[in-house]
């Protein structure tokens, strides 16, 4: 969970932010170049005790078809196979994905022990960047935010891997307002990007 904050409180350092409207948000042609459009997952498995070769193969292979960023969980009581074994997907970053997946694995687990993260998942040539956004973030960004010409927003929730766009007169109001409205409960929703 280290990575996570370190990660969130330089991008909010960077950028300047401490709620839902933007104080200095960045620019598309300072983010763009971070982004990493179509890449694949990679998997980076992290040792545990218990954890087998077979084991390892199967996390590898579940955690390629996620999208990045993300991170599973497993009680280390109960083993692979069992209801507290928790995938988190599509975050904005691998800490806010091992946050989500261990708060999700101890809510189900059994077993005594805490759950621990045995899986990273990040897009192929990672290197960790000042902003990230999720795989369907990213998607959204270069399809959609992109072709906007002028008077453009683009929010995300650091949380939930939820995203927004808003353009036109008071375009942040409604790029946070969009990404609001995509979850329940989701009140972190901030303008990162604005042109």
């Amino acid at each position: 969970m280290v990575r996570a904050s370190v990660l969130v409180t330089g991008l909010i350092g960077l950028m300047g932010l401490g709620g839902g409207a933007s104080a200095q948000a960045l620019t598309t042609k300072v983010v763009q170049p971070m982004l990493f459009a179509g890449a694949g997952a990679v998997v980076e498995i992290l040792p545990q005790p218990f954890l087998t070769k077979e084991q390892a193969a199967i996390l590898a292979q579940v955690g390629a078809a996620q999208p990045y960023y993300g991170a599973i969980a497993v009680s280390p009581d109960e083993g692979l196979m069992v209801e507290a074994t928790v995938a988190a997907a599509n975050h904005h970053s691998t800490g806010a994905a091992e946050t989500a997946a261990l708060a999700g694995c101890d809510a189900k687990r059994k077993g005594a022990a805490p759950c621990v993260i045995v899986a990273l998942i990040r897009p192929q040539g990672w290197a960790e960047q000042p902003f990230q956004l999720s795989a369907g973030a990213t998607t959204g960004f270069l399809d959609s935010y992109l072709k906007i010409r002028r008077d453009r927003a683009f929010a995300i929730s650091a949380s939930t891997g939820l995203w927004g766009i808003g353009k036109g007169r008071d375009a942040a109001a409604k790029a946070v307002a969009d990404c609001s409205a995509k979850g329940t409960d989701v009140t972190d929703c901030t303008v990162v990007v604005a042109d």
